[in-house]
């Protein structure tokens, strides 16, 4: 049996987390087991402090955040004999920041450096722990095209090499620990995957080896029908289609990116969403197939947004208005988490997350107002997003209606709703102080409570 084992950041926090994960690992050793390892604990924000830092030129928070990660990672080194592999990229580390510091500037090029470190030590030390063989992604066959700080693997680059490479150590029983999240271009310069990094990272080795199973190690069981801080009736899904799970990831389930599984969807990899500190649980196990025969599978909601309206007469029948307005929230950055429009083409609403609003506005405003495309650009503020998701819903008729005559007997006022052709959710805007009430009433409406 072949199996891709990846641990997030987590699950490696100190050397007693290490241990663990590495327990796990060894569980296997009858088995094919790759591990992929994101960074330590809070490496990874650490970096992306560090690299702000050197940039404006605090020497003395610099000096404080290189002592934090020197510190993490040595101790944990200690603990595994590994001082002679982390002293070396440490140094590495603390010249590459002084460097950054002297020029005071940093390029998307040198962040991914940074950011880097994180990876490469944390594969050292799990590597040494478990007498195995630390690998880069790019060393095991990741390459990726140069868009730094979200770059896109090759994908028929990558399967190749990471076969080419990783096939014939594995068939020698190597143990072999490969960087999560960094890979790097044809030219041999460093890149970072971005979000999602390490899982895809996993999924990509499991699609070319190819893997019976990719185990995600985290902090929780899996995907849970709701989230059970407000509703304790929350279940475990034992197993979701790939498209469930993706759709679930979109409205903020503890899941893996949706990007991350679309290797994994693609070569009918099997991934199995696992917790590290309960591994007796089976977890959530993503395939394939056919749904469950459930409608609604899940509820779920989508925090801290704002809806944003942009609305006029100008706007009907009138060519490339939504083109316009996508494309100026696109070049500010503003991520479009739902759209709405209504039949009479009056007005657009979207969702996005409530820390782009000013910039938003901001842009639509000149684009749009001003240039006499829309007439306003109003903003809502502290709503949510909830979404019932299903496979099983397709094609089934009256789920709609069911939806919104449970919301409305909570008296949850609905500000805007949104189906995709596939079917596999309807989500709706409401109140923030108004989500909780909703998700509660679609999750007994639907009976998932167990």
């Amino acid at each position: 049996m072949t199996i891709v084992m990846k641990f997030g950041g987590s699950s490696l926090a100190d050397a007693e987390a290490i241990k663990r994960c590495v327990s796990l690992a060894r569980a296997h050793d009858s088995d094919r087991v790759a591990v992929v390892v994101s960074a330590m604990g809070k490496a990874t924000d650490l970096l992306v402090e560090l690299a702000d830092a050197a940039v404006d030129g605090t020497r003395r928070r610099v000096h404080t955040l290189l002592g934090e990660l020197h510190e993490i990672h040595e101790t944990a080194a200690h603990v595994f004999g590994a001082e002679e592999a982390v002293t070396p990229l440490l140094s590495q580390l603390d010249t590459l920041v002084a460097g950054i510091g002297a020029v005071g500037e940093i390029t998307p090029r040198s962040r991914d450096a940074v950011l880097s470190f994180g990876e490469r030590l944390s594969s050292t030390i799990v590597a040494a722990a478990l007498d195995g063989h630390a690998m880069t992604g790019h060393e095991a066959g990741i390459v990726t095209d140069d868009r730094h700080t979200e770059a896109n693997p090759l994908m028929k680059m990558s399967l190749h090499q990471i076969r080419e490479n990783l096939t014939p150590r594995l068939d020698r029983g190597e143990r072999i620990v490969v960087t999560g999240f960094i890979a790097a271009t044809q030219h041999d310069v460093t890149t970072t995957i971005g979000r999602g990094g390490s899982d895809l990272t996993a999924t990509l080795i499991g699609a070319a080896l190819p893997a019976d199973e990719v185990w995600i190690w985290s902090d929780v069981d899996g995907l849970m029908s709701a989230d059970p801080r407000i509703v304790p009736t929350a279940h475990l899904l034992d197993h979701v289609t790939f498209a469930e799970a993706i759709e679930m990831g979109q409205f903020g389930a503890k899941s893996m990116h949706p990007r991350a599984l679309e290797p994994a969807a693609e070569h009918a990899v099997p991934v199995r969403m696992r917790n590290t500190y309960n591994p007796d649980s089976p977890g959530t196990l993503i395939t394939t197939g056919e749904p469950d025969g459930e409608t609604v599978r899940a509820v779920l909601r989508l925090r801290g947004s704002a809806l944003l309206t942009i609305a006029g007469a100008a706007m009907v029948g009138r060519q490339g208005t939504a083109a316009r307005v996508f494309q100026t929230l696109a070049a500010e950055g503003v991520n479009v988490q739902v759209i709405s429009q209504s039949v009479s083409e009056a007005g657009i609403s979207v969702v996005i997350p409530e820390a782009h609003v000013d910039r938003a506005r901001q842009a639509l405003e000149q684009h749009l107002v001003r240039a006499g495309f829309a007439k306003h650009v109003d903003i809502q503020k502290d709503i949510d997003v909830v979404a019932a998701v299903g496979a099983g819903m397709a094609g089934v008729p009256g789920i709609a209606a069911r939806v919104f005559t449970a919301v409305a007997a909570r008296e949850v006022n609905v500000m805007a709703i949104a189906q995709g052709s596939s079917e596999l959710s309807i989500c709706f805007v409401t109140r923030a102080d108004q989500s909780a009430a909703a998700v509660q009433a679609l999750h007994e409406k639907f009976g998932l409570g167990r």
